[in-house]
């Protein structure tokens, strides 16, 4: 930017030195509090009602097994601690207008029924009859309509199910709350924000199993994808942490893991997600725990363990009840009493198979959250896959953190929030050089 066009934005105004951060997941936070530590004020939005995003539902991180609410109670420390951070939950943008130094955002929130007075007692959940669907297991089991998201929830605050207001249900809800923490009249809002840059952080979804229907992901419970794997696996999901068939709550012992499904396709994904085949390793290893006896297939087309990731590959793959499948099965069909069997043509053997297994998993890939923004909000440039990119010349307000940019694992989602946030601070700095950071 030249000094003629700096002076002129900073004779519009002062500039804010706000950072706004879209996007509540692992990239999202650390963005915010690398942002909020240096000394500038941030705020964070998060569109479901609580923090944490992906990585909150993960049983374990690979390569080291261990449980992410470890990394993620360090970071929310670091928020609570921080006054420069303002949190906002169930709350997305509407609109954004402007340039580095002064966008108006307009933000609308959804209303979640219960205010800052809660304690999360959890008596509101012990007075409701009625169960509704478990978003954090994927609907894989049921919850009270007034419900905590999940254990680890941040804000530790309760959320009642839209699906009762009105209900008798409702009111019973509020009458047991002792804090006056429940309000049923709460409705949507708008309002505005004035900021001086903005951190899309808005992440991935698995790409829709439903699409690939040689895989009959729809036509039967024992075919999972990689993010209900990982629920049926934790000790908070919808078994109590026992990988059992979901048909009929048996021990799933002989167990296949499906890579590429939809991935490095170009009828779906034309892609690789980077993460799916260590992600279906770490599923293996949460097998064998379970059960000594069980025997698990993984299907590849290639093996990407990128960096020092090799060596849990290698772990893995000297597990001699755990066989790889240089192949890219062909369809799923079921049994009469509904076990799936796989079908396909082994890639070095030449083999045709049939092969029936307690449980298969979809190894989906990552389809950018932002590609189904139905909103009129410019993110800035997308490229083919629909992950914002930068391109010279681009605003320099707005930055892409995590996976919004491209499909990344967690550490290299953390390295990414981490950039993110100084681009963030560098552009505000261009149009106020003298700005102090406190």
């Amino acid at each position: 930017m030249s000094l003629s066009k700096r002076r002129g934005r900073l004779n519009q105004g002062p500039a804010s030195q706000t950072i706004l951060v879209v996007g509540g997941g692992i990239a999202g936070i650390t963005a915010a509090v690398e942002a909020a530590e240096t000394g500038y004020a941030v705020i964070l939005l998060e569109k479901s009602p609580a923090l944490g995003g992906r990585v909150a539902s993960l049983n374990r991180y690979f390569p080291k097994l261990c449980h992410p609410s470890c990394g993620l109670e360090i970071n929310y420390q670091r928020i609570r601690n921080n006054p420069s951070i303002k949190v906002i939950t169930m709350a997305r943008v509407e609109s954004l207008n402007g340039q580095v130094g002064d966008y108006q955002v307009s933000v609308k929130t959804r209303p979640r029924f219960v205010n800052e007075k809660c304690t999360a007692c959890g008596d509101c959940a012990k007075a409701s009859k009625v169960k509704v669907s478990n978003p954090f297991n994927h609907g894989m089991d049921s919850v009270s309509a007034a419900y905590l998201p999940h254990e680890h929830a941040y804000p530790q605050r309760y959320v009642i199910a839209p699906e009762v207001i009105g209900s008798p249900d409702a009111e019973k809800i509020r009458d047991a709350c002792g804090y006056g923490a429940v309000d049923l009249e709460e409705t949507e809002t708008v309002f505005d924000l004035k900021v001086g840059a903005v951190i899309w952080a808005t992440g991935w979804k698995p790409y829709d199993a439903t699409r690939i229907t040689p895989y009959s992901y729809d036509a039967s419970p024992d075919i999972i994808n990689n993010l209900e794997m990982e629920r049926l696996a934790a000790h908070d999901g919808p078994t109590g942490g026992k990988i059992l068939r979901p048909s009929n709550g048996k021990p799933a012992k002989r167990v296949a893991l499906i890579q590429c499904a939809g991935s490095r396709d170009t009828n779906h994904l034309p892609y690789c997600s980077r993460i799916c085949c260590l992600a279906s390793m770490k599923h293996a290893v949460y097998v064998r725990e379970q059960y000594p006896d069980a025997a698990i297939d993984i299907y590849y087309i290639d093996i990407r363990a990128h960096d020092k990731l090799e060596a849990f590959y290698q772990r893995v793959s000297a597990d001699p009840q755990i066989n790889f499948v240089k192949s890219k099965p062909g369809h799923i069909e079921l049994e009469d009493d509904g076990t799936p069997v796989i079908c396909g043509e082994d890639t070095l053997s030449r083999e045709i198979y049939a092969r029936p297994y307690d449980l298969v998993v979809l190894a989906l890939g990552m389809e950018p959250t932002a590609l189904s923004d139905t909103t009129s909000v410019q993110m800035g440039n997308r490229d083919d896959y629909g992950f914002i990119v930068p391109l010279p010349g681009d605003e320099p307000g707005m930055s892409a953190a995590g996976v919004s940019g491209g499909p990344l694992d967690v550490s290299m989602s953390v390295q990414s929030a981490t950039a993110a946030a100084l681009r963030a601070i560098q552009a505000i700095r261009t149009v106020s050089p003298g700005a102090s950071t406190g």
